[in-house]
């Protein structure tokens, strides 16, 4: 049995001390692969986030396209319906004749009281509802043919006053003529050159009611109007938009009593708007309107030199709106048409239409 020679000492004692070394370096080194992996952990669960966000919000572009698209064939189903219903109005009510193009006739049926008075009608389809309203457009003031004192009558009824009330009638008459000389509170050129964004002004007939808003004066709560905290139409408190009561497709130079909404009565009669609403409730009663019988209900009568704003006749340029919508969701998609009764058996001109209708419902 021999001893160990020290050069075998000194190799084991190098051999010890590099696994020494070597498992004193290992913890520093398992840290720094921990926070490797920790990174990787996080980056990986970056990446996976925001896909699925993206996921979602794909998800949730498709489902809000899906019913967008539905709502809009419902509400083009309700639009096809109004004509229908139009055209199989009895001539005497709706001053068409029930038949198509080709001459196929018609059935006539009676429409519920208040065909044209902008009463909204709901229909389930499948899952979705469909609802349309009829509005006759010569059941409105006229914008284009409006005179100043007319302009300044209506403006005084909705409470609207001076020296706004002055500015809007000018400013409107200004809008509408051709010639560039602004009235004392009107509006040309000048004026709106010096907005920003700057425009011109039309110089010419207003083409849609919108229009409105680019008249020196007018503002969205002048033009939309506002309801009252109760919810209640006929409140006086209850803010009437510019909107509801004028029109450009009237063909008329005054306004239908037989068709006429109770903004615009109120409008040009000065009839308290609570008063207005019942008597167009009680039109709606008459199965037989005629002009005797309307007046008595607006304690009016025939010799009253306000009423030769009016005339009562059968609608013949009219308003289809529609709404559709499933019935799980809240935003209903709108349209809008606007049809003329043209010459010929049952046919109809479409003279606007309004793709998406993003003005706000009147209920």
């Amino acid at each position: 049995m021999g001893f160990p020679r020290d050069d075998d000492r000194d190799g084991a004692m190098n051999i010890v001390a590099k696994h020494t070394r070597k498992f004193s370096k290992s913890p520093n080194e398992r840290g720094v692969a921990l926070i490797i992996v920790l990174w990787i952990f996080i980056f990986l669960f970056v990446v996976a986030f925001n896909f699925s966000a993206t996921v979602r919000d794909e998800g949730d572009a498709a489902h809000r396209f899906s019913e967008d698209t539905q709502g809009y064939y419902l509400a083009v189903a309700g639009f096809q319906r109004g004509l229908y219903e139009y055209l199989t109005q009895p001539p005497g009510n709706a001053g068409a004749t029930a038949s198509i193009p080709g001459g196929t006739p018609l059935q006539q049926k009676e429409n519920p009281p208040g065909f044209f008075d902008g009463s909204w009608r709901e229909e389930n389809i499948g899952d979705g509802v469909s609802r349309v309203r009829l509005v006759d457009e010569g059941g409105k003031i006229n914008l284009n043919r409006a005179d100043e004192n007319t302009l300044r009558l209506v403006f005084t009824n909705l409470g609207i006053e001076e020296p706004l009330r002055s500015i809007l009638v000018d400013s409107i008459l200004d809008w509408i003529d051709a010639d560039d000389l602004h009235r004392v509170n009107g509006a040309e050129n000048d004026y709106y050159q010096s907005l920003s964004p700057p425009y011109s002004a039309k110089n010419g007939p207003f083409d849609t009611v919108e229009e409105l808003l680019w008249v020196r004066g007018m503002t969205s709560e002048l033009f939309f109007g506002s309801t009252a905290e109760n919810g209640d139409p006929a409140s006086e408190n209850r803010k009437i938009g510019l909107g509801q009561i004028f029109t450009v497709d009237s063909p008329l130079d005054r306004i239908n009593l037989r068709t006429a909404p109770a903004e615009v009565i109120h409008a040009v009669l000065g009839i308290p708007l609570k008063k207005s609403t019942e008597f167009v409730e009680e039109r709606k009663k008459l199965s037989e309107k005629t002009v005797a019988d309307l007046l008595p209900l607006l304690g009016r009568t025939t010799s009253d030199g306000a009423m030769q704003m009016f005339v009562f006749t059968n609608p013949s340029v009219i308003t289809v709106e529609a709404e559709g919508r499933q019935k799980d969701s809240l935003v209903p998609r709108r349209v809008k048409g606007v049809v003329r009764a043209s010459a010929g058996a049952g046919r109809l001109e479409l003279v606007r239409w309004v793709d998406r209708d993003g003005m706000r419902a009147q209920n």
